[in-house]
């Protein structure tokens, strides 16, 4: 019988080593696991590479993470906000390295990932500092970038329901970077707000398939798990 349910979310992140490349989806606070992102605070690794979107806002979720010394680099495209003072503190003296990343070369670089890809040419970043050191080529006259494919050892991500198969369904922009974070990670960890019995999601809402989700967990606030 497949159920990819765990029993606790500190469960769900307890093999995450010291030195691991780490997906976590969200765009800004919308679609980021934190109750996941809790439970690896606790547990407190080291060393970690961040792939998302953003550097955290405020002092919770992803910020939090920056806060408790787990992570030494991040690869994103909009580090710096208002509320971002976690990151920008950090950065500023020297305790956090950063990879930018314009937002859809991200997200086409993580696609290259799931998909198998050696890489992308693109033509955002030519002619810029994002370009030195990188190969690039004319194509039909445009001038483009190799960009290499963005891979993690483990994504967090937050769906809005789930079967215990590990199908997911999004709720609106919740969705952002979770689908192909899944698709690029060697184990990917949902964090969802409802599961259901099997057969109960319409195949129709499925942007995620089961395939591409190793471990489930419902949040606490919403933890009740069928097992049907």
């Amino acid at each position: 019988m497949i159920n990819k349910n765990m029993p606790s979310t500190d469960a769900a992140v307890a093999d995450i080593p010291d030195g691991a490349t780490l997906m976590v989806g969200g765009f800004g606070p919308a679609g980021q696991p934190y109750a996941l992102l809790d439970a690896l605070i606790r547990r407190r690794p080291r060393e970690l590479t961040l792939i998302s979107n953003n550097a955290g806002n405020g002092d919770f979720g992803l910020a939090a993470l920056l806060k408790a010394g787990c992570v030494r680099k991040v690869i994103c495209s909009f580090p710096r906000q208002s509320d971002s003072w976690v990151f920008d503190d950090l950065y500023r003296r020297g305790e956090l390295e950063l990879e930018l990343i314009p937002q859809g070369n991200l997200a086409a670089r993580i696609q290259a990932g799931g998909s198998g890809l050696g890489g992308i040419y693109t033509p955002t970043g030519y002619g810029t500092l994002l370009a030195e050191n990188k190969e690039t080529r004319e194509i039909d006259g445009r001038q483009y970038v190799f960009e290499l494919p963005l891979k993690a050892d483990f994504a967090l991500i937050k769906a809005e329901r789930a079967d215990r198969w590990g199908n997911l369904v999004y709720n609106k922009t919740g969705r952002n970077f979770g689908p192909i974070m899944a698709m690029a990670a060697t184990c990917t960890i949902a964090e969802v707000n409802q599961q259901v019995s099997l057969g109960e999601l319409d195949p129709e809402t499925v942007i995620t398939p089961g395939i591409f989700v190793q471990r489930l967990v419902t949040s606490p606030a919403n933890s009740q798990q069928l097992s049907a």
